[in-house]
């Protein structure tokens, strides 16, 4: 059955005459969107769209090549539908973007911070008691962990842990807080 015999008898309502169309064309319209889609399960979700959307414009085709209008349909589609995958895409990116930036001026902010705390520190230190100056000097100045302390100093973590505590009792007894904030 050529072309215009289909195109004119589902122009009258005949449902299977576009079932024909479709099966006539799947494959070369398969083709020509995995062609710029490069993805089989896009490809196949675009090829049902092109169908649907050249039963919709079926009316307004002027026969002029019907195997070439519904290829340019095709390709627009496919191209259409790349796209709006390439922008979602970008949109993602630029979340990613946002919120790596933002989180990196969180850090920046924190390591501020961080640094102002450590200074008044260093510029107090040596009001602390001899037995805590060393632990608060290790653990806020250079950055040591408990353990890395404790096999310096040849003794138990909990030992570390037990001295820091009470250097922190201290601090906060002897020294105001607004003097940190």
């Amino acid at each position: 059955m050529s072309d215009q015999v289909l195109i004119q008898k589902i122009l009258d309502g005949n449902d299977h005459a576009f079932r024909l169309l479709v099966e006539k064309y799947r494959n070369e319209l398969f083709k020509v969107t995995f062609a710029v889609l490069r993805d089989r399960n896009a490809a196949e979700d675009a090829a049902q769209e092109v169908f649907l959307k050249i039963y919709h414009s079926l009316p307004q085709y002027e026969d002029q090549g019907f195997k070439t209008w519904m290829k340019r349909i095709a390709v627009n589609h496919a191209i259409d539908m790349k796209r709006k995958k390439e922008r979602q895409r970008e949109d993602i990116m630029d979340v990613i973007d946002f919120d790596r930036r933002e989180s990196s001026h969180g850090n920046i902010e924190t390591k501020f911070l961080r640094k102002e705390t450590v200074e008044l520190v260093r510029q107090r230190i040596h009001q602390l008691p001899e037995g805590y100056r060393h632990v608060i000097y290790d653990f806020y100045i250079n950055e040591k962990t408990y353990q890395q302390m404790a096999d310096e100093q040849n003794v138990q973590v909990k030992t570390i842990e037990t001295k820091l505590y009470r250097a922190r009792q201290w601090m906060k007894k002897h020294w105001k807080e607004d003097d940190f904030s």
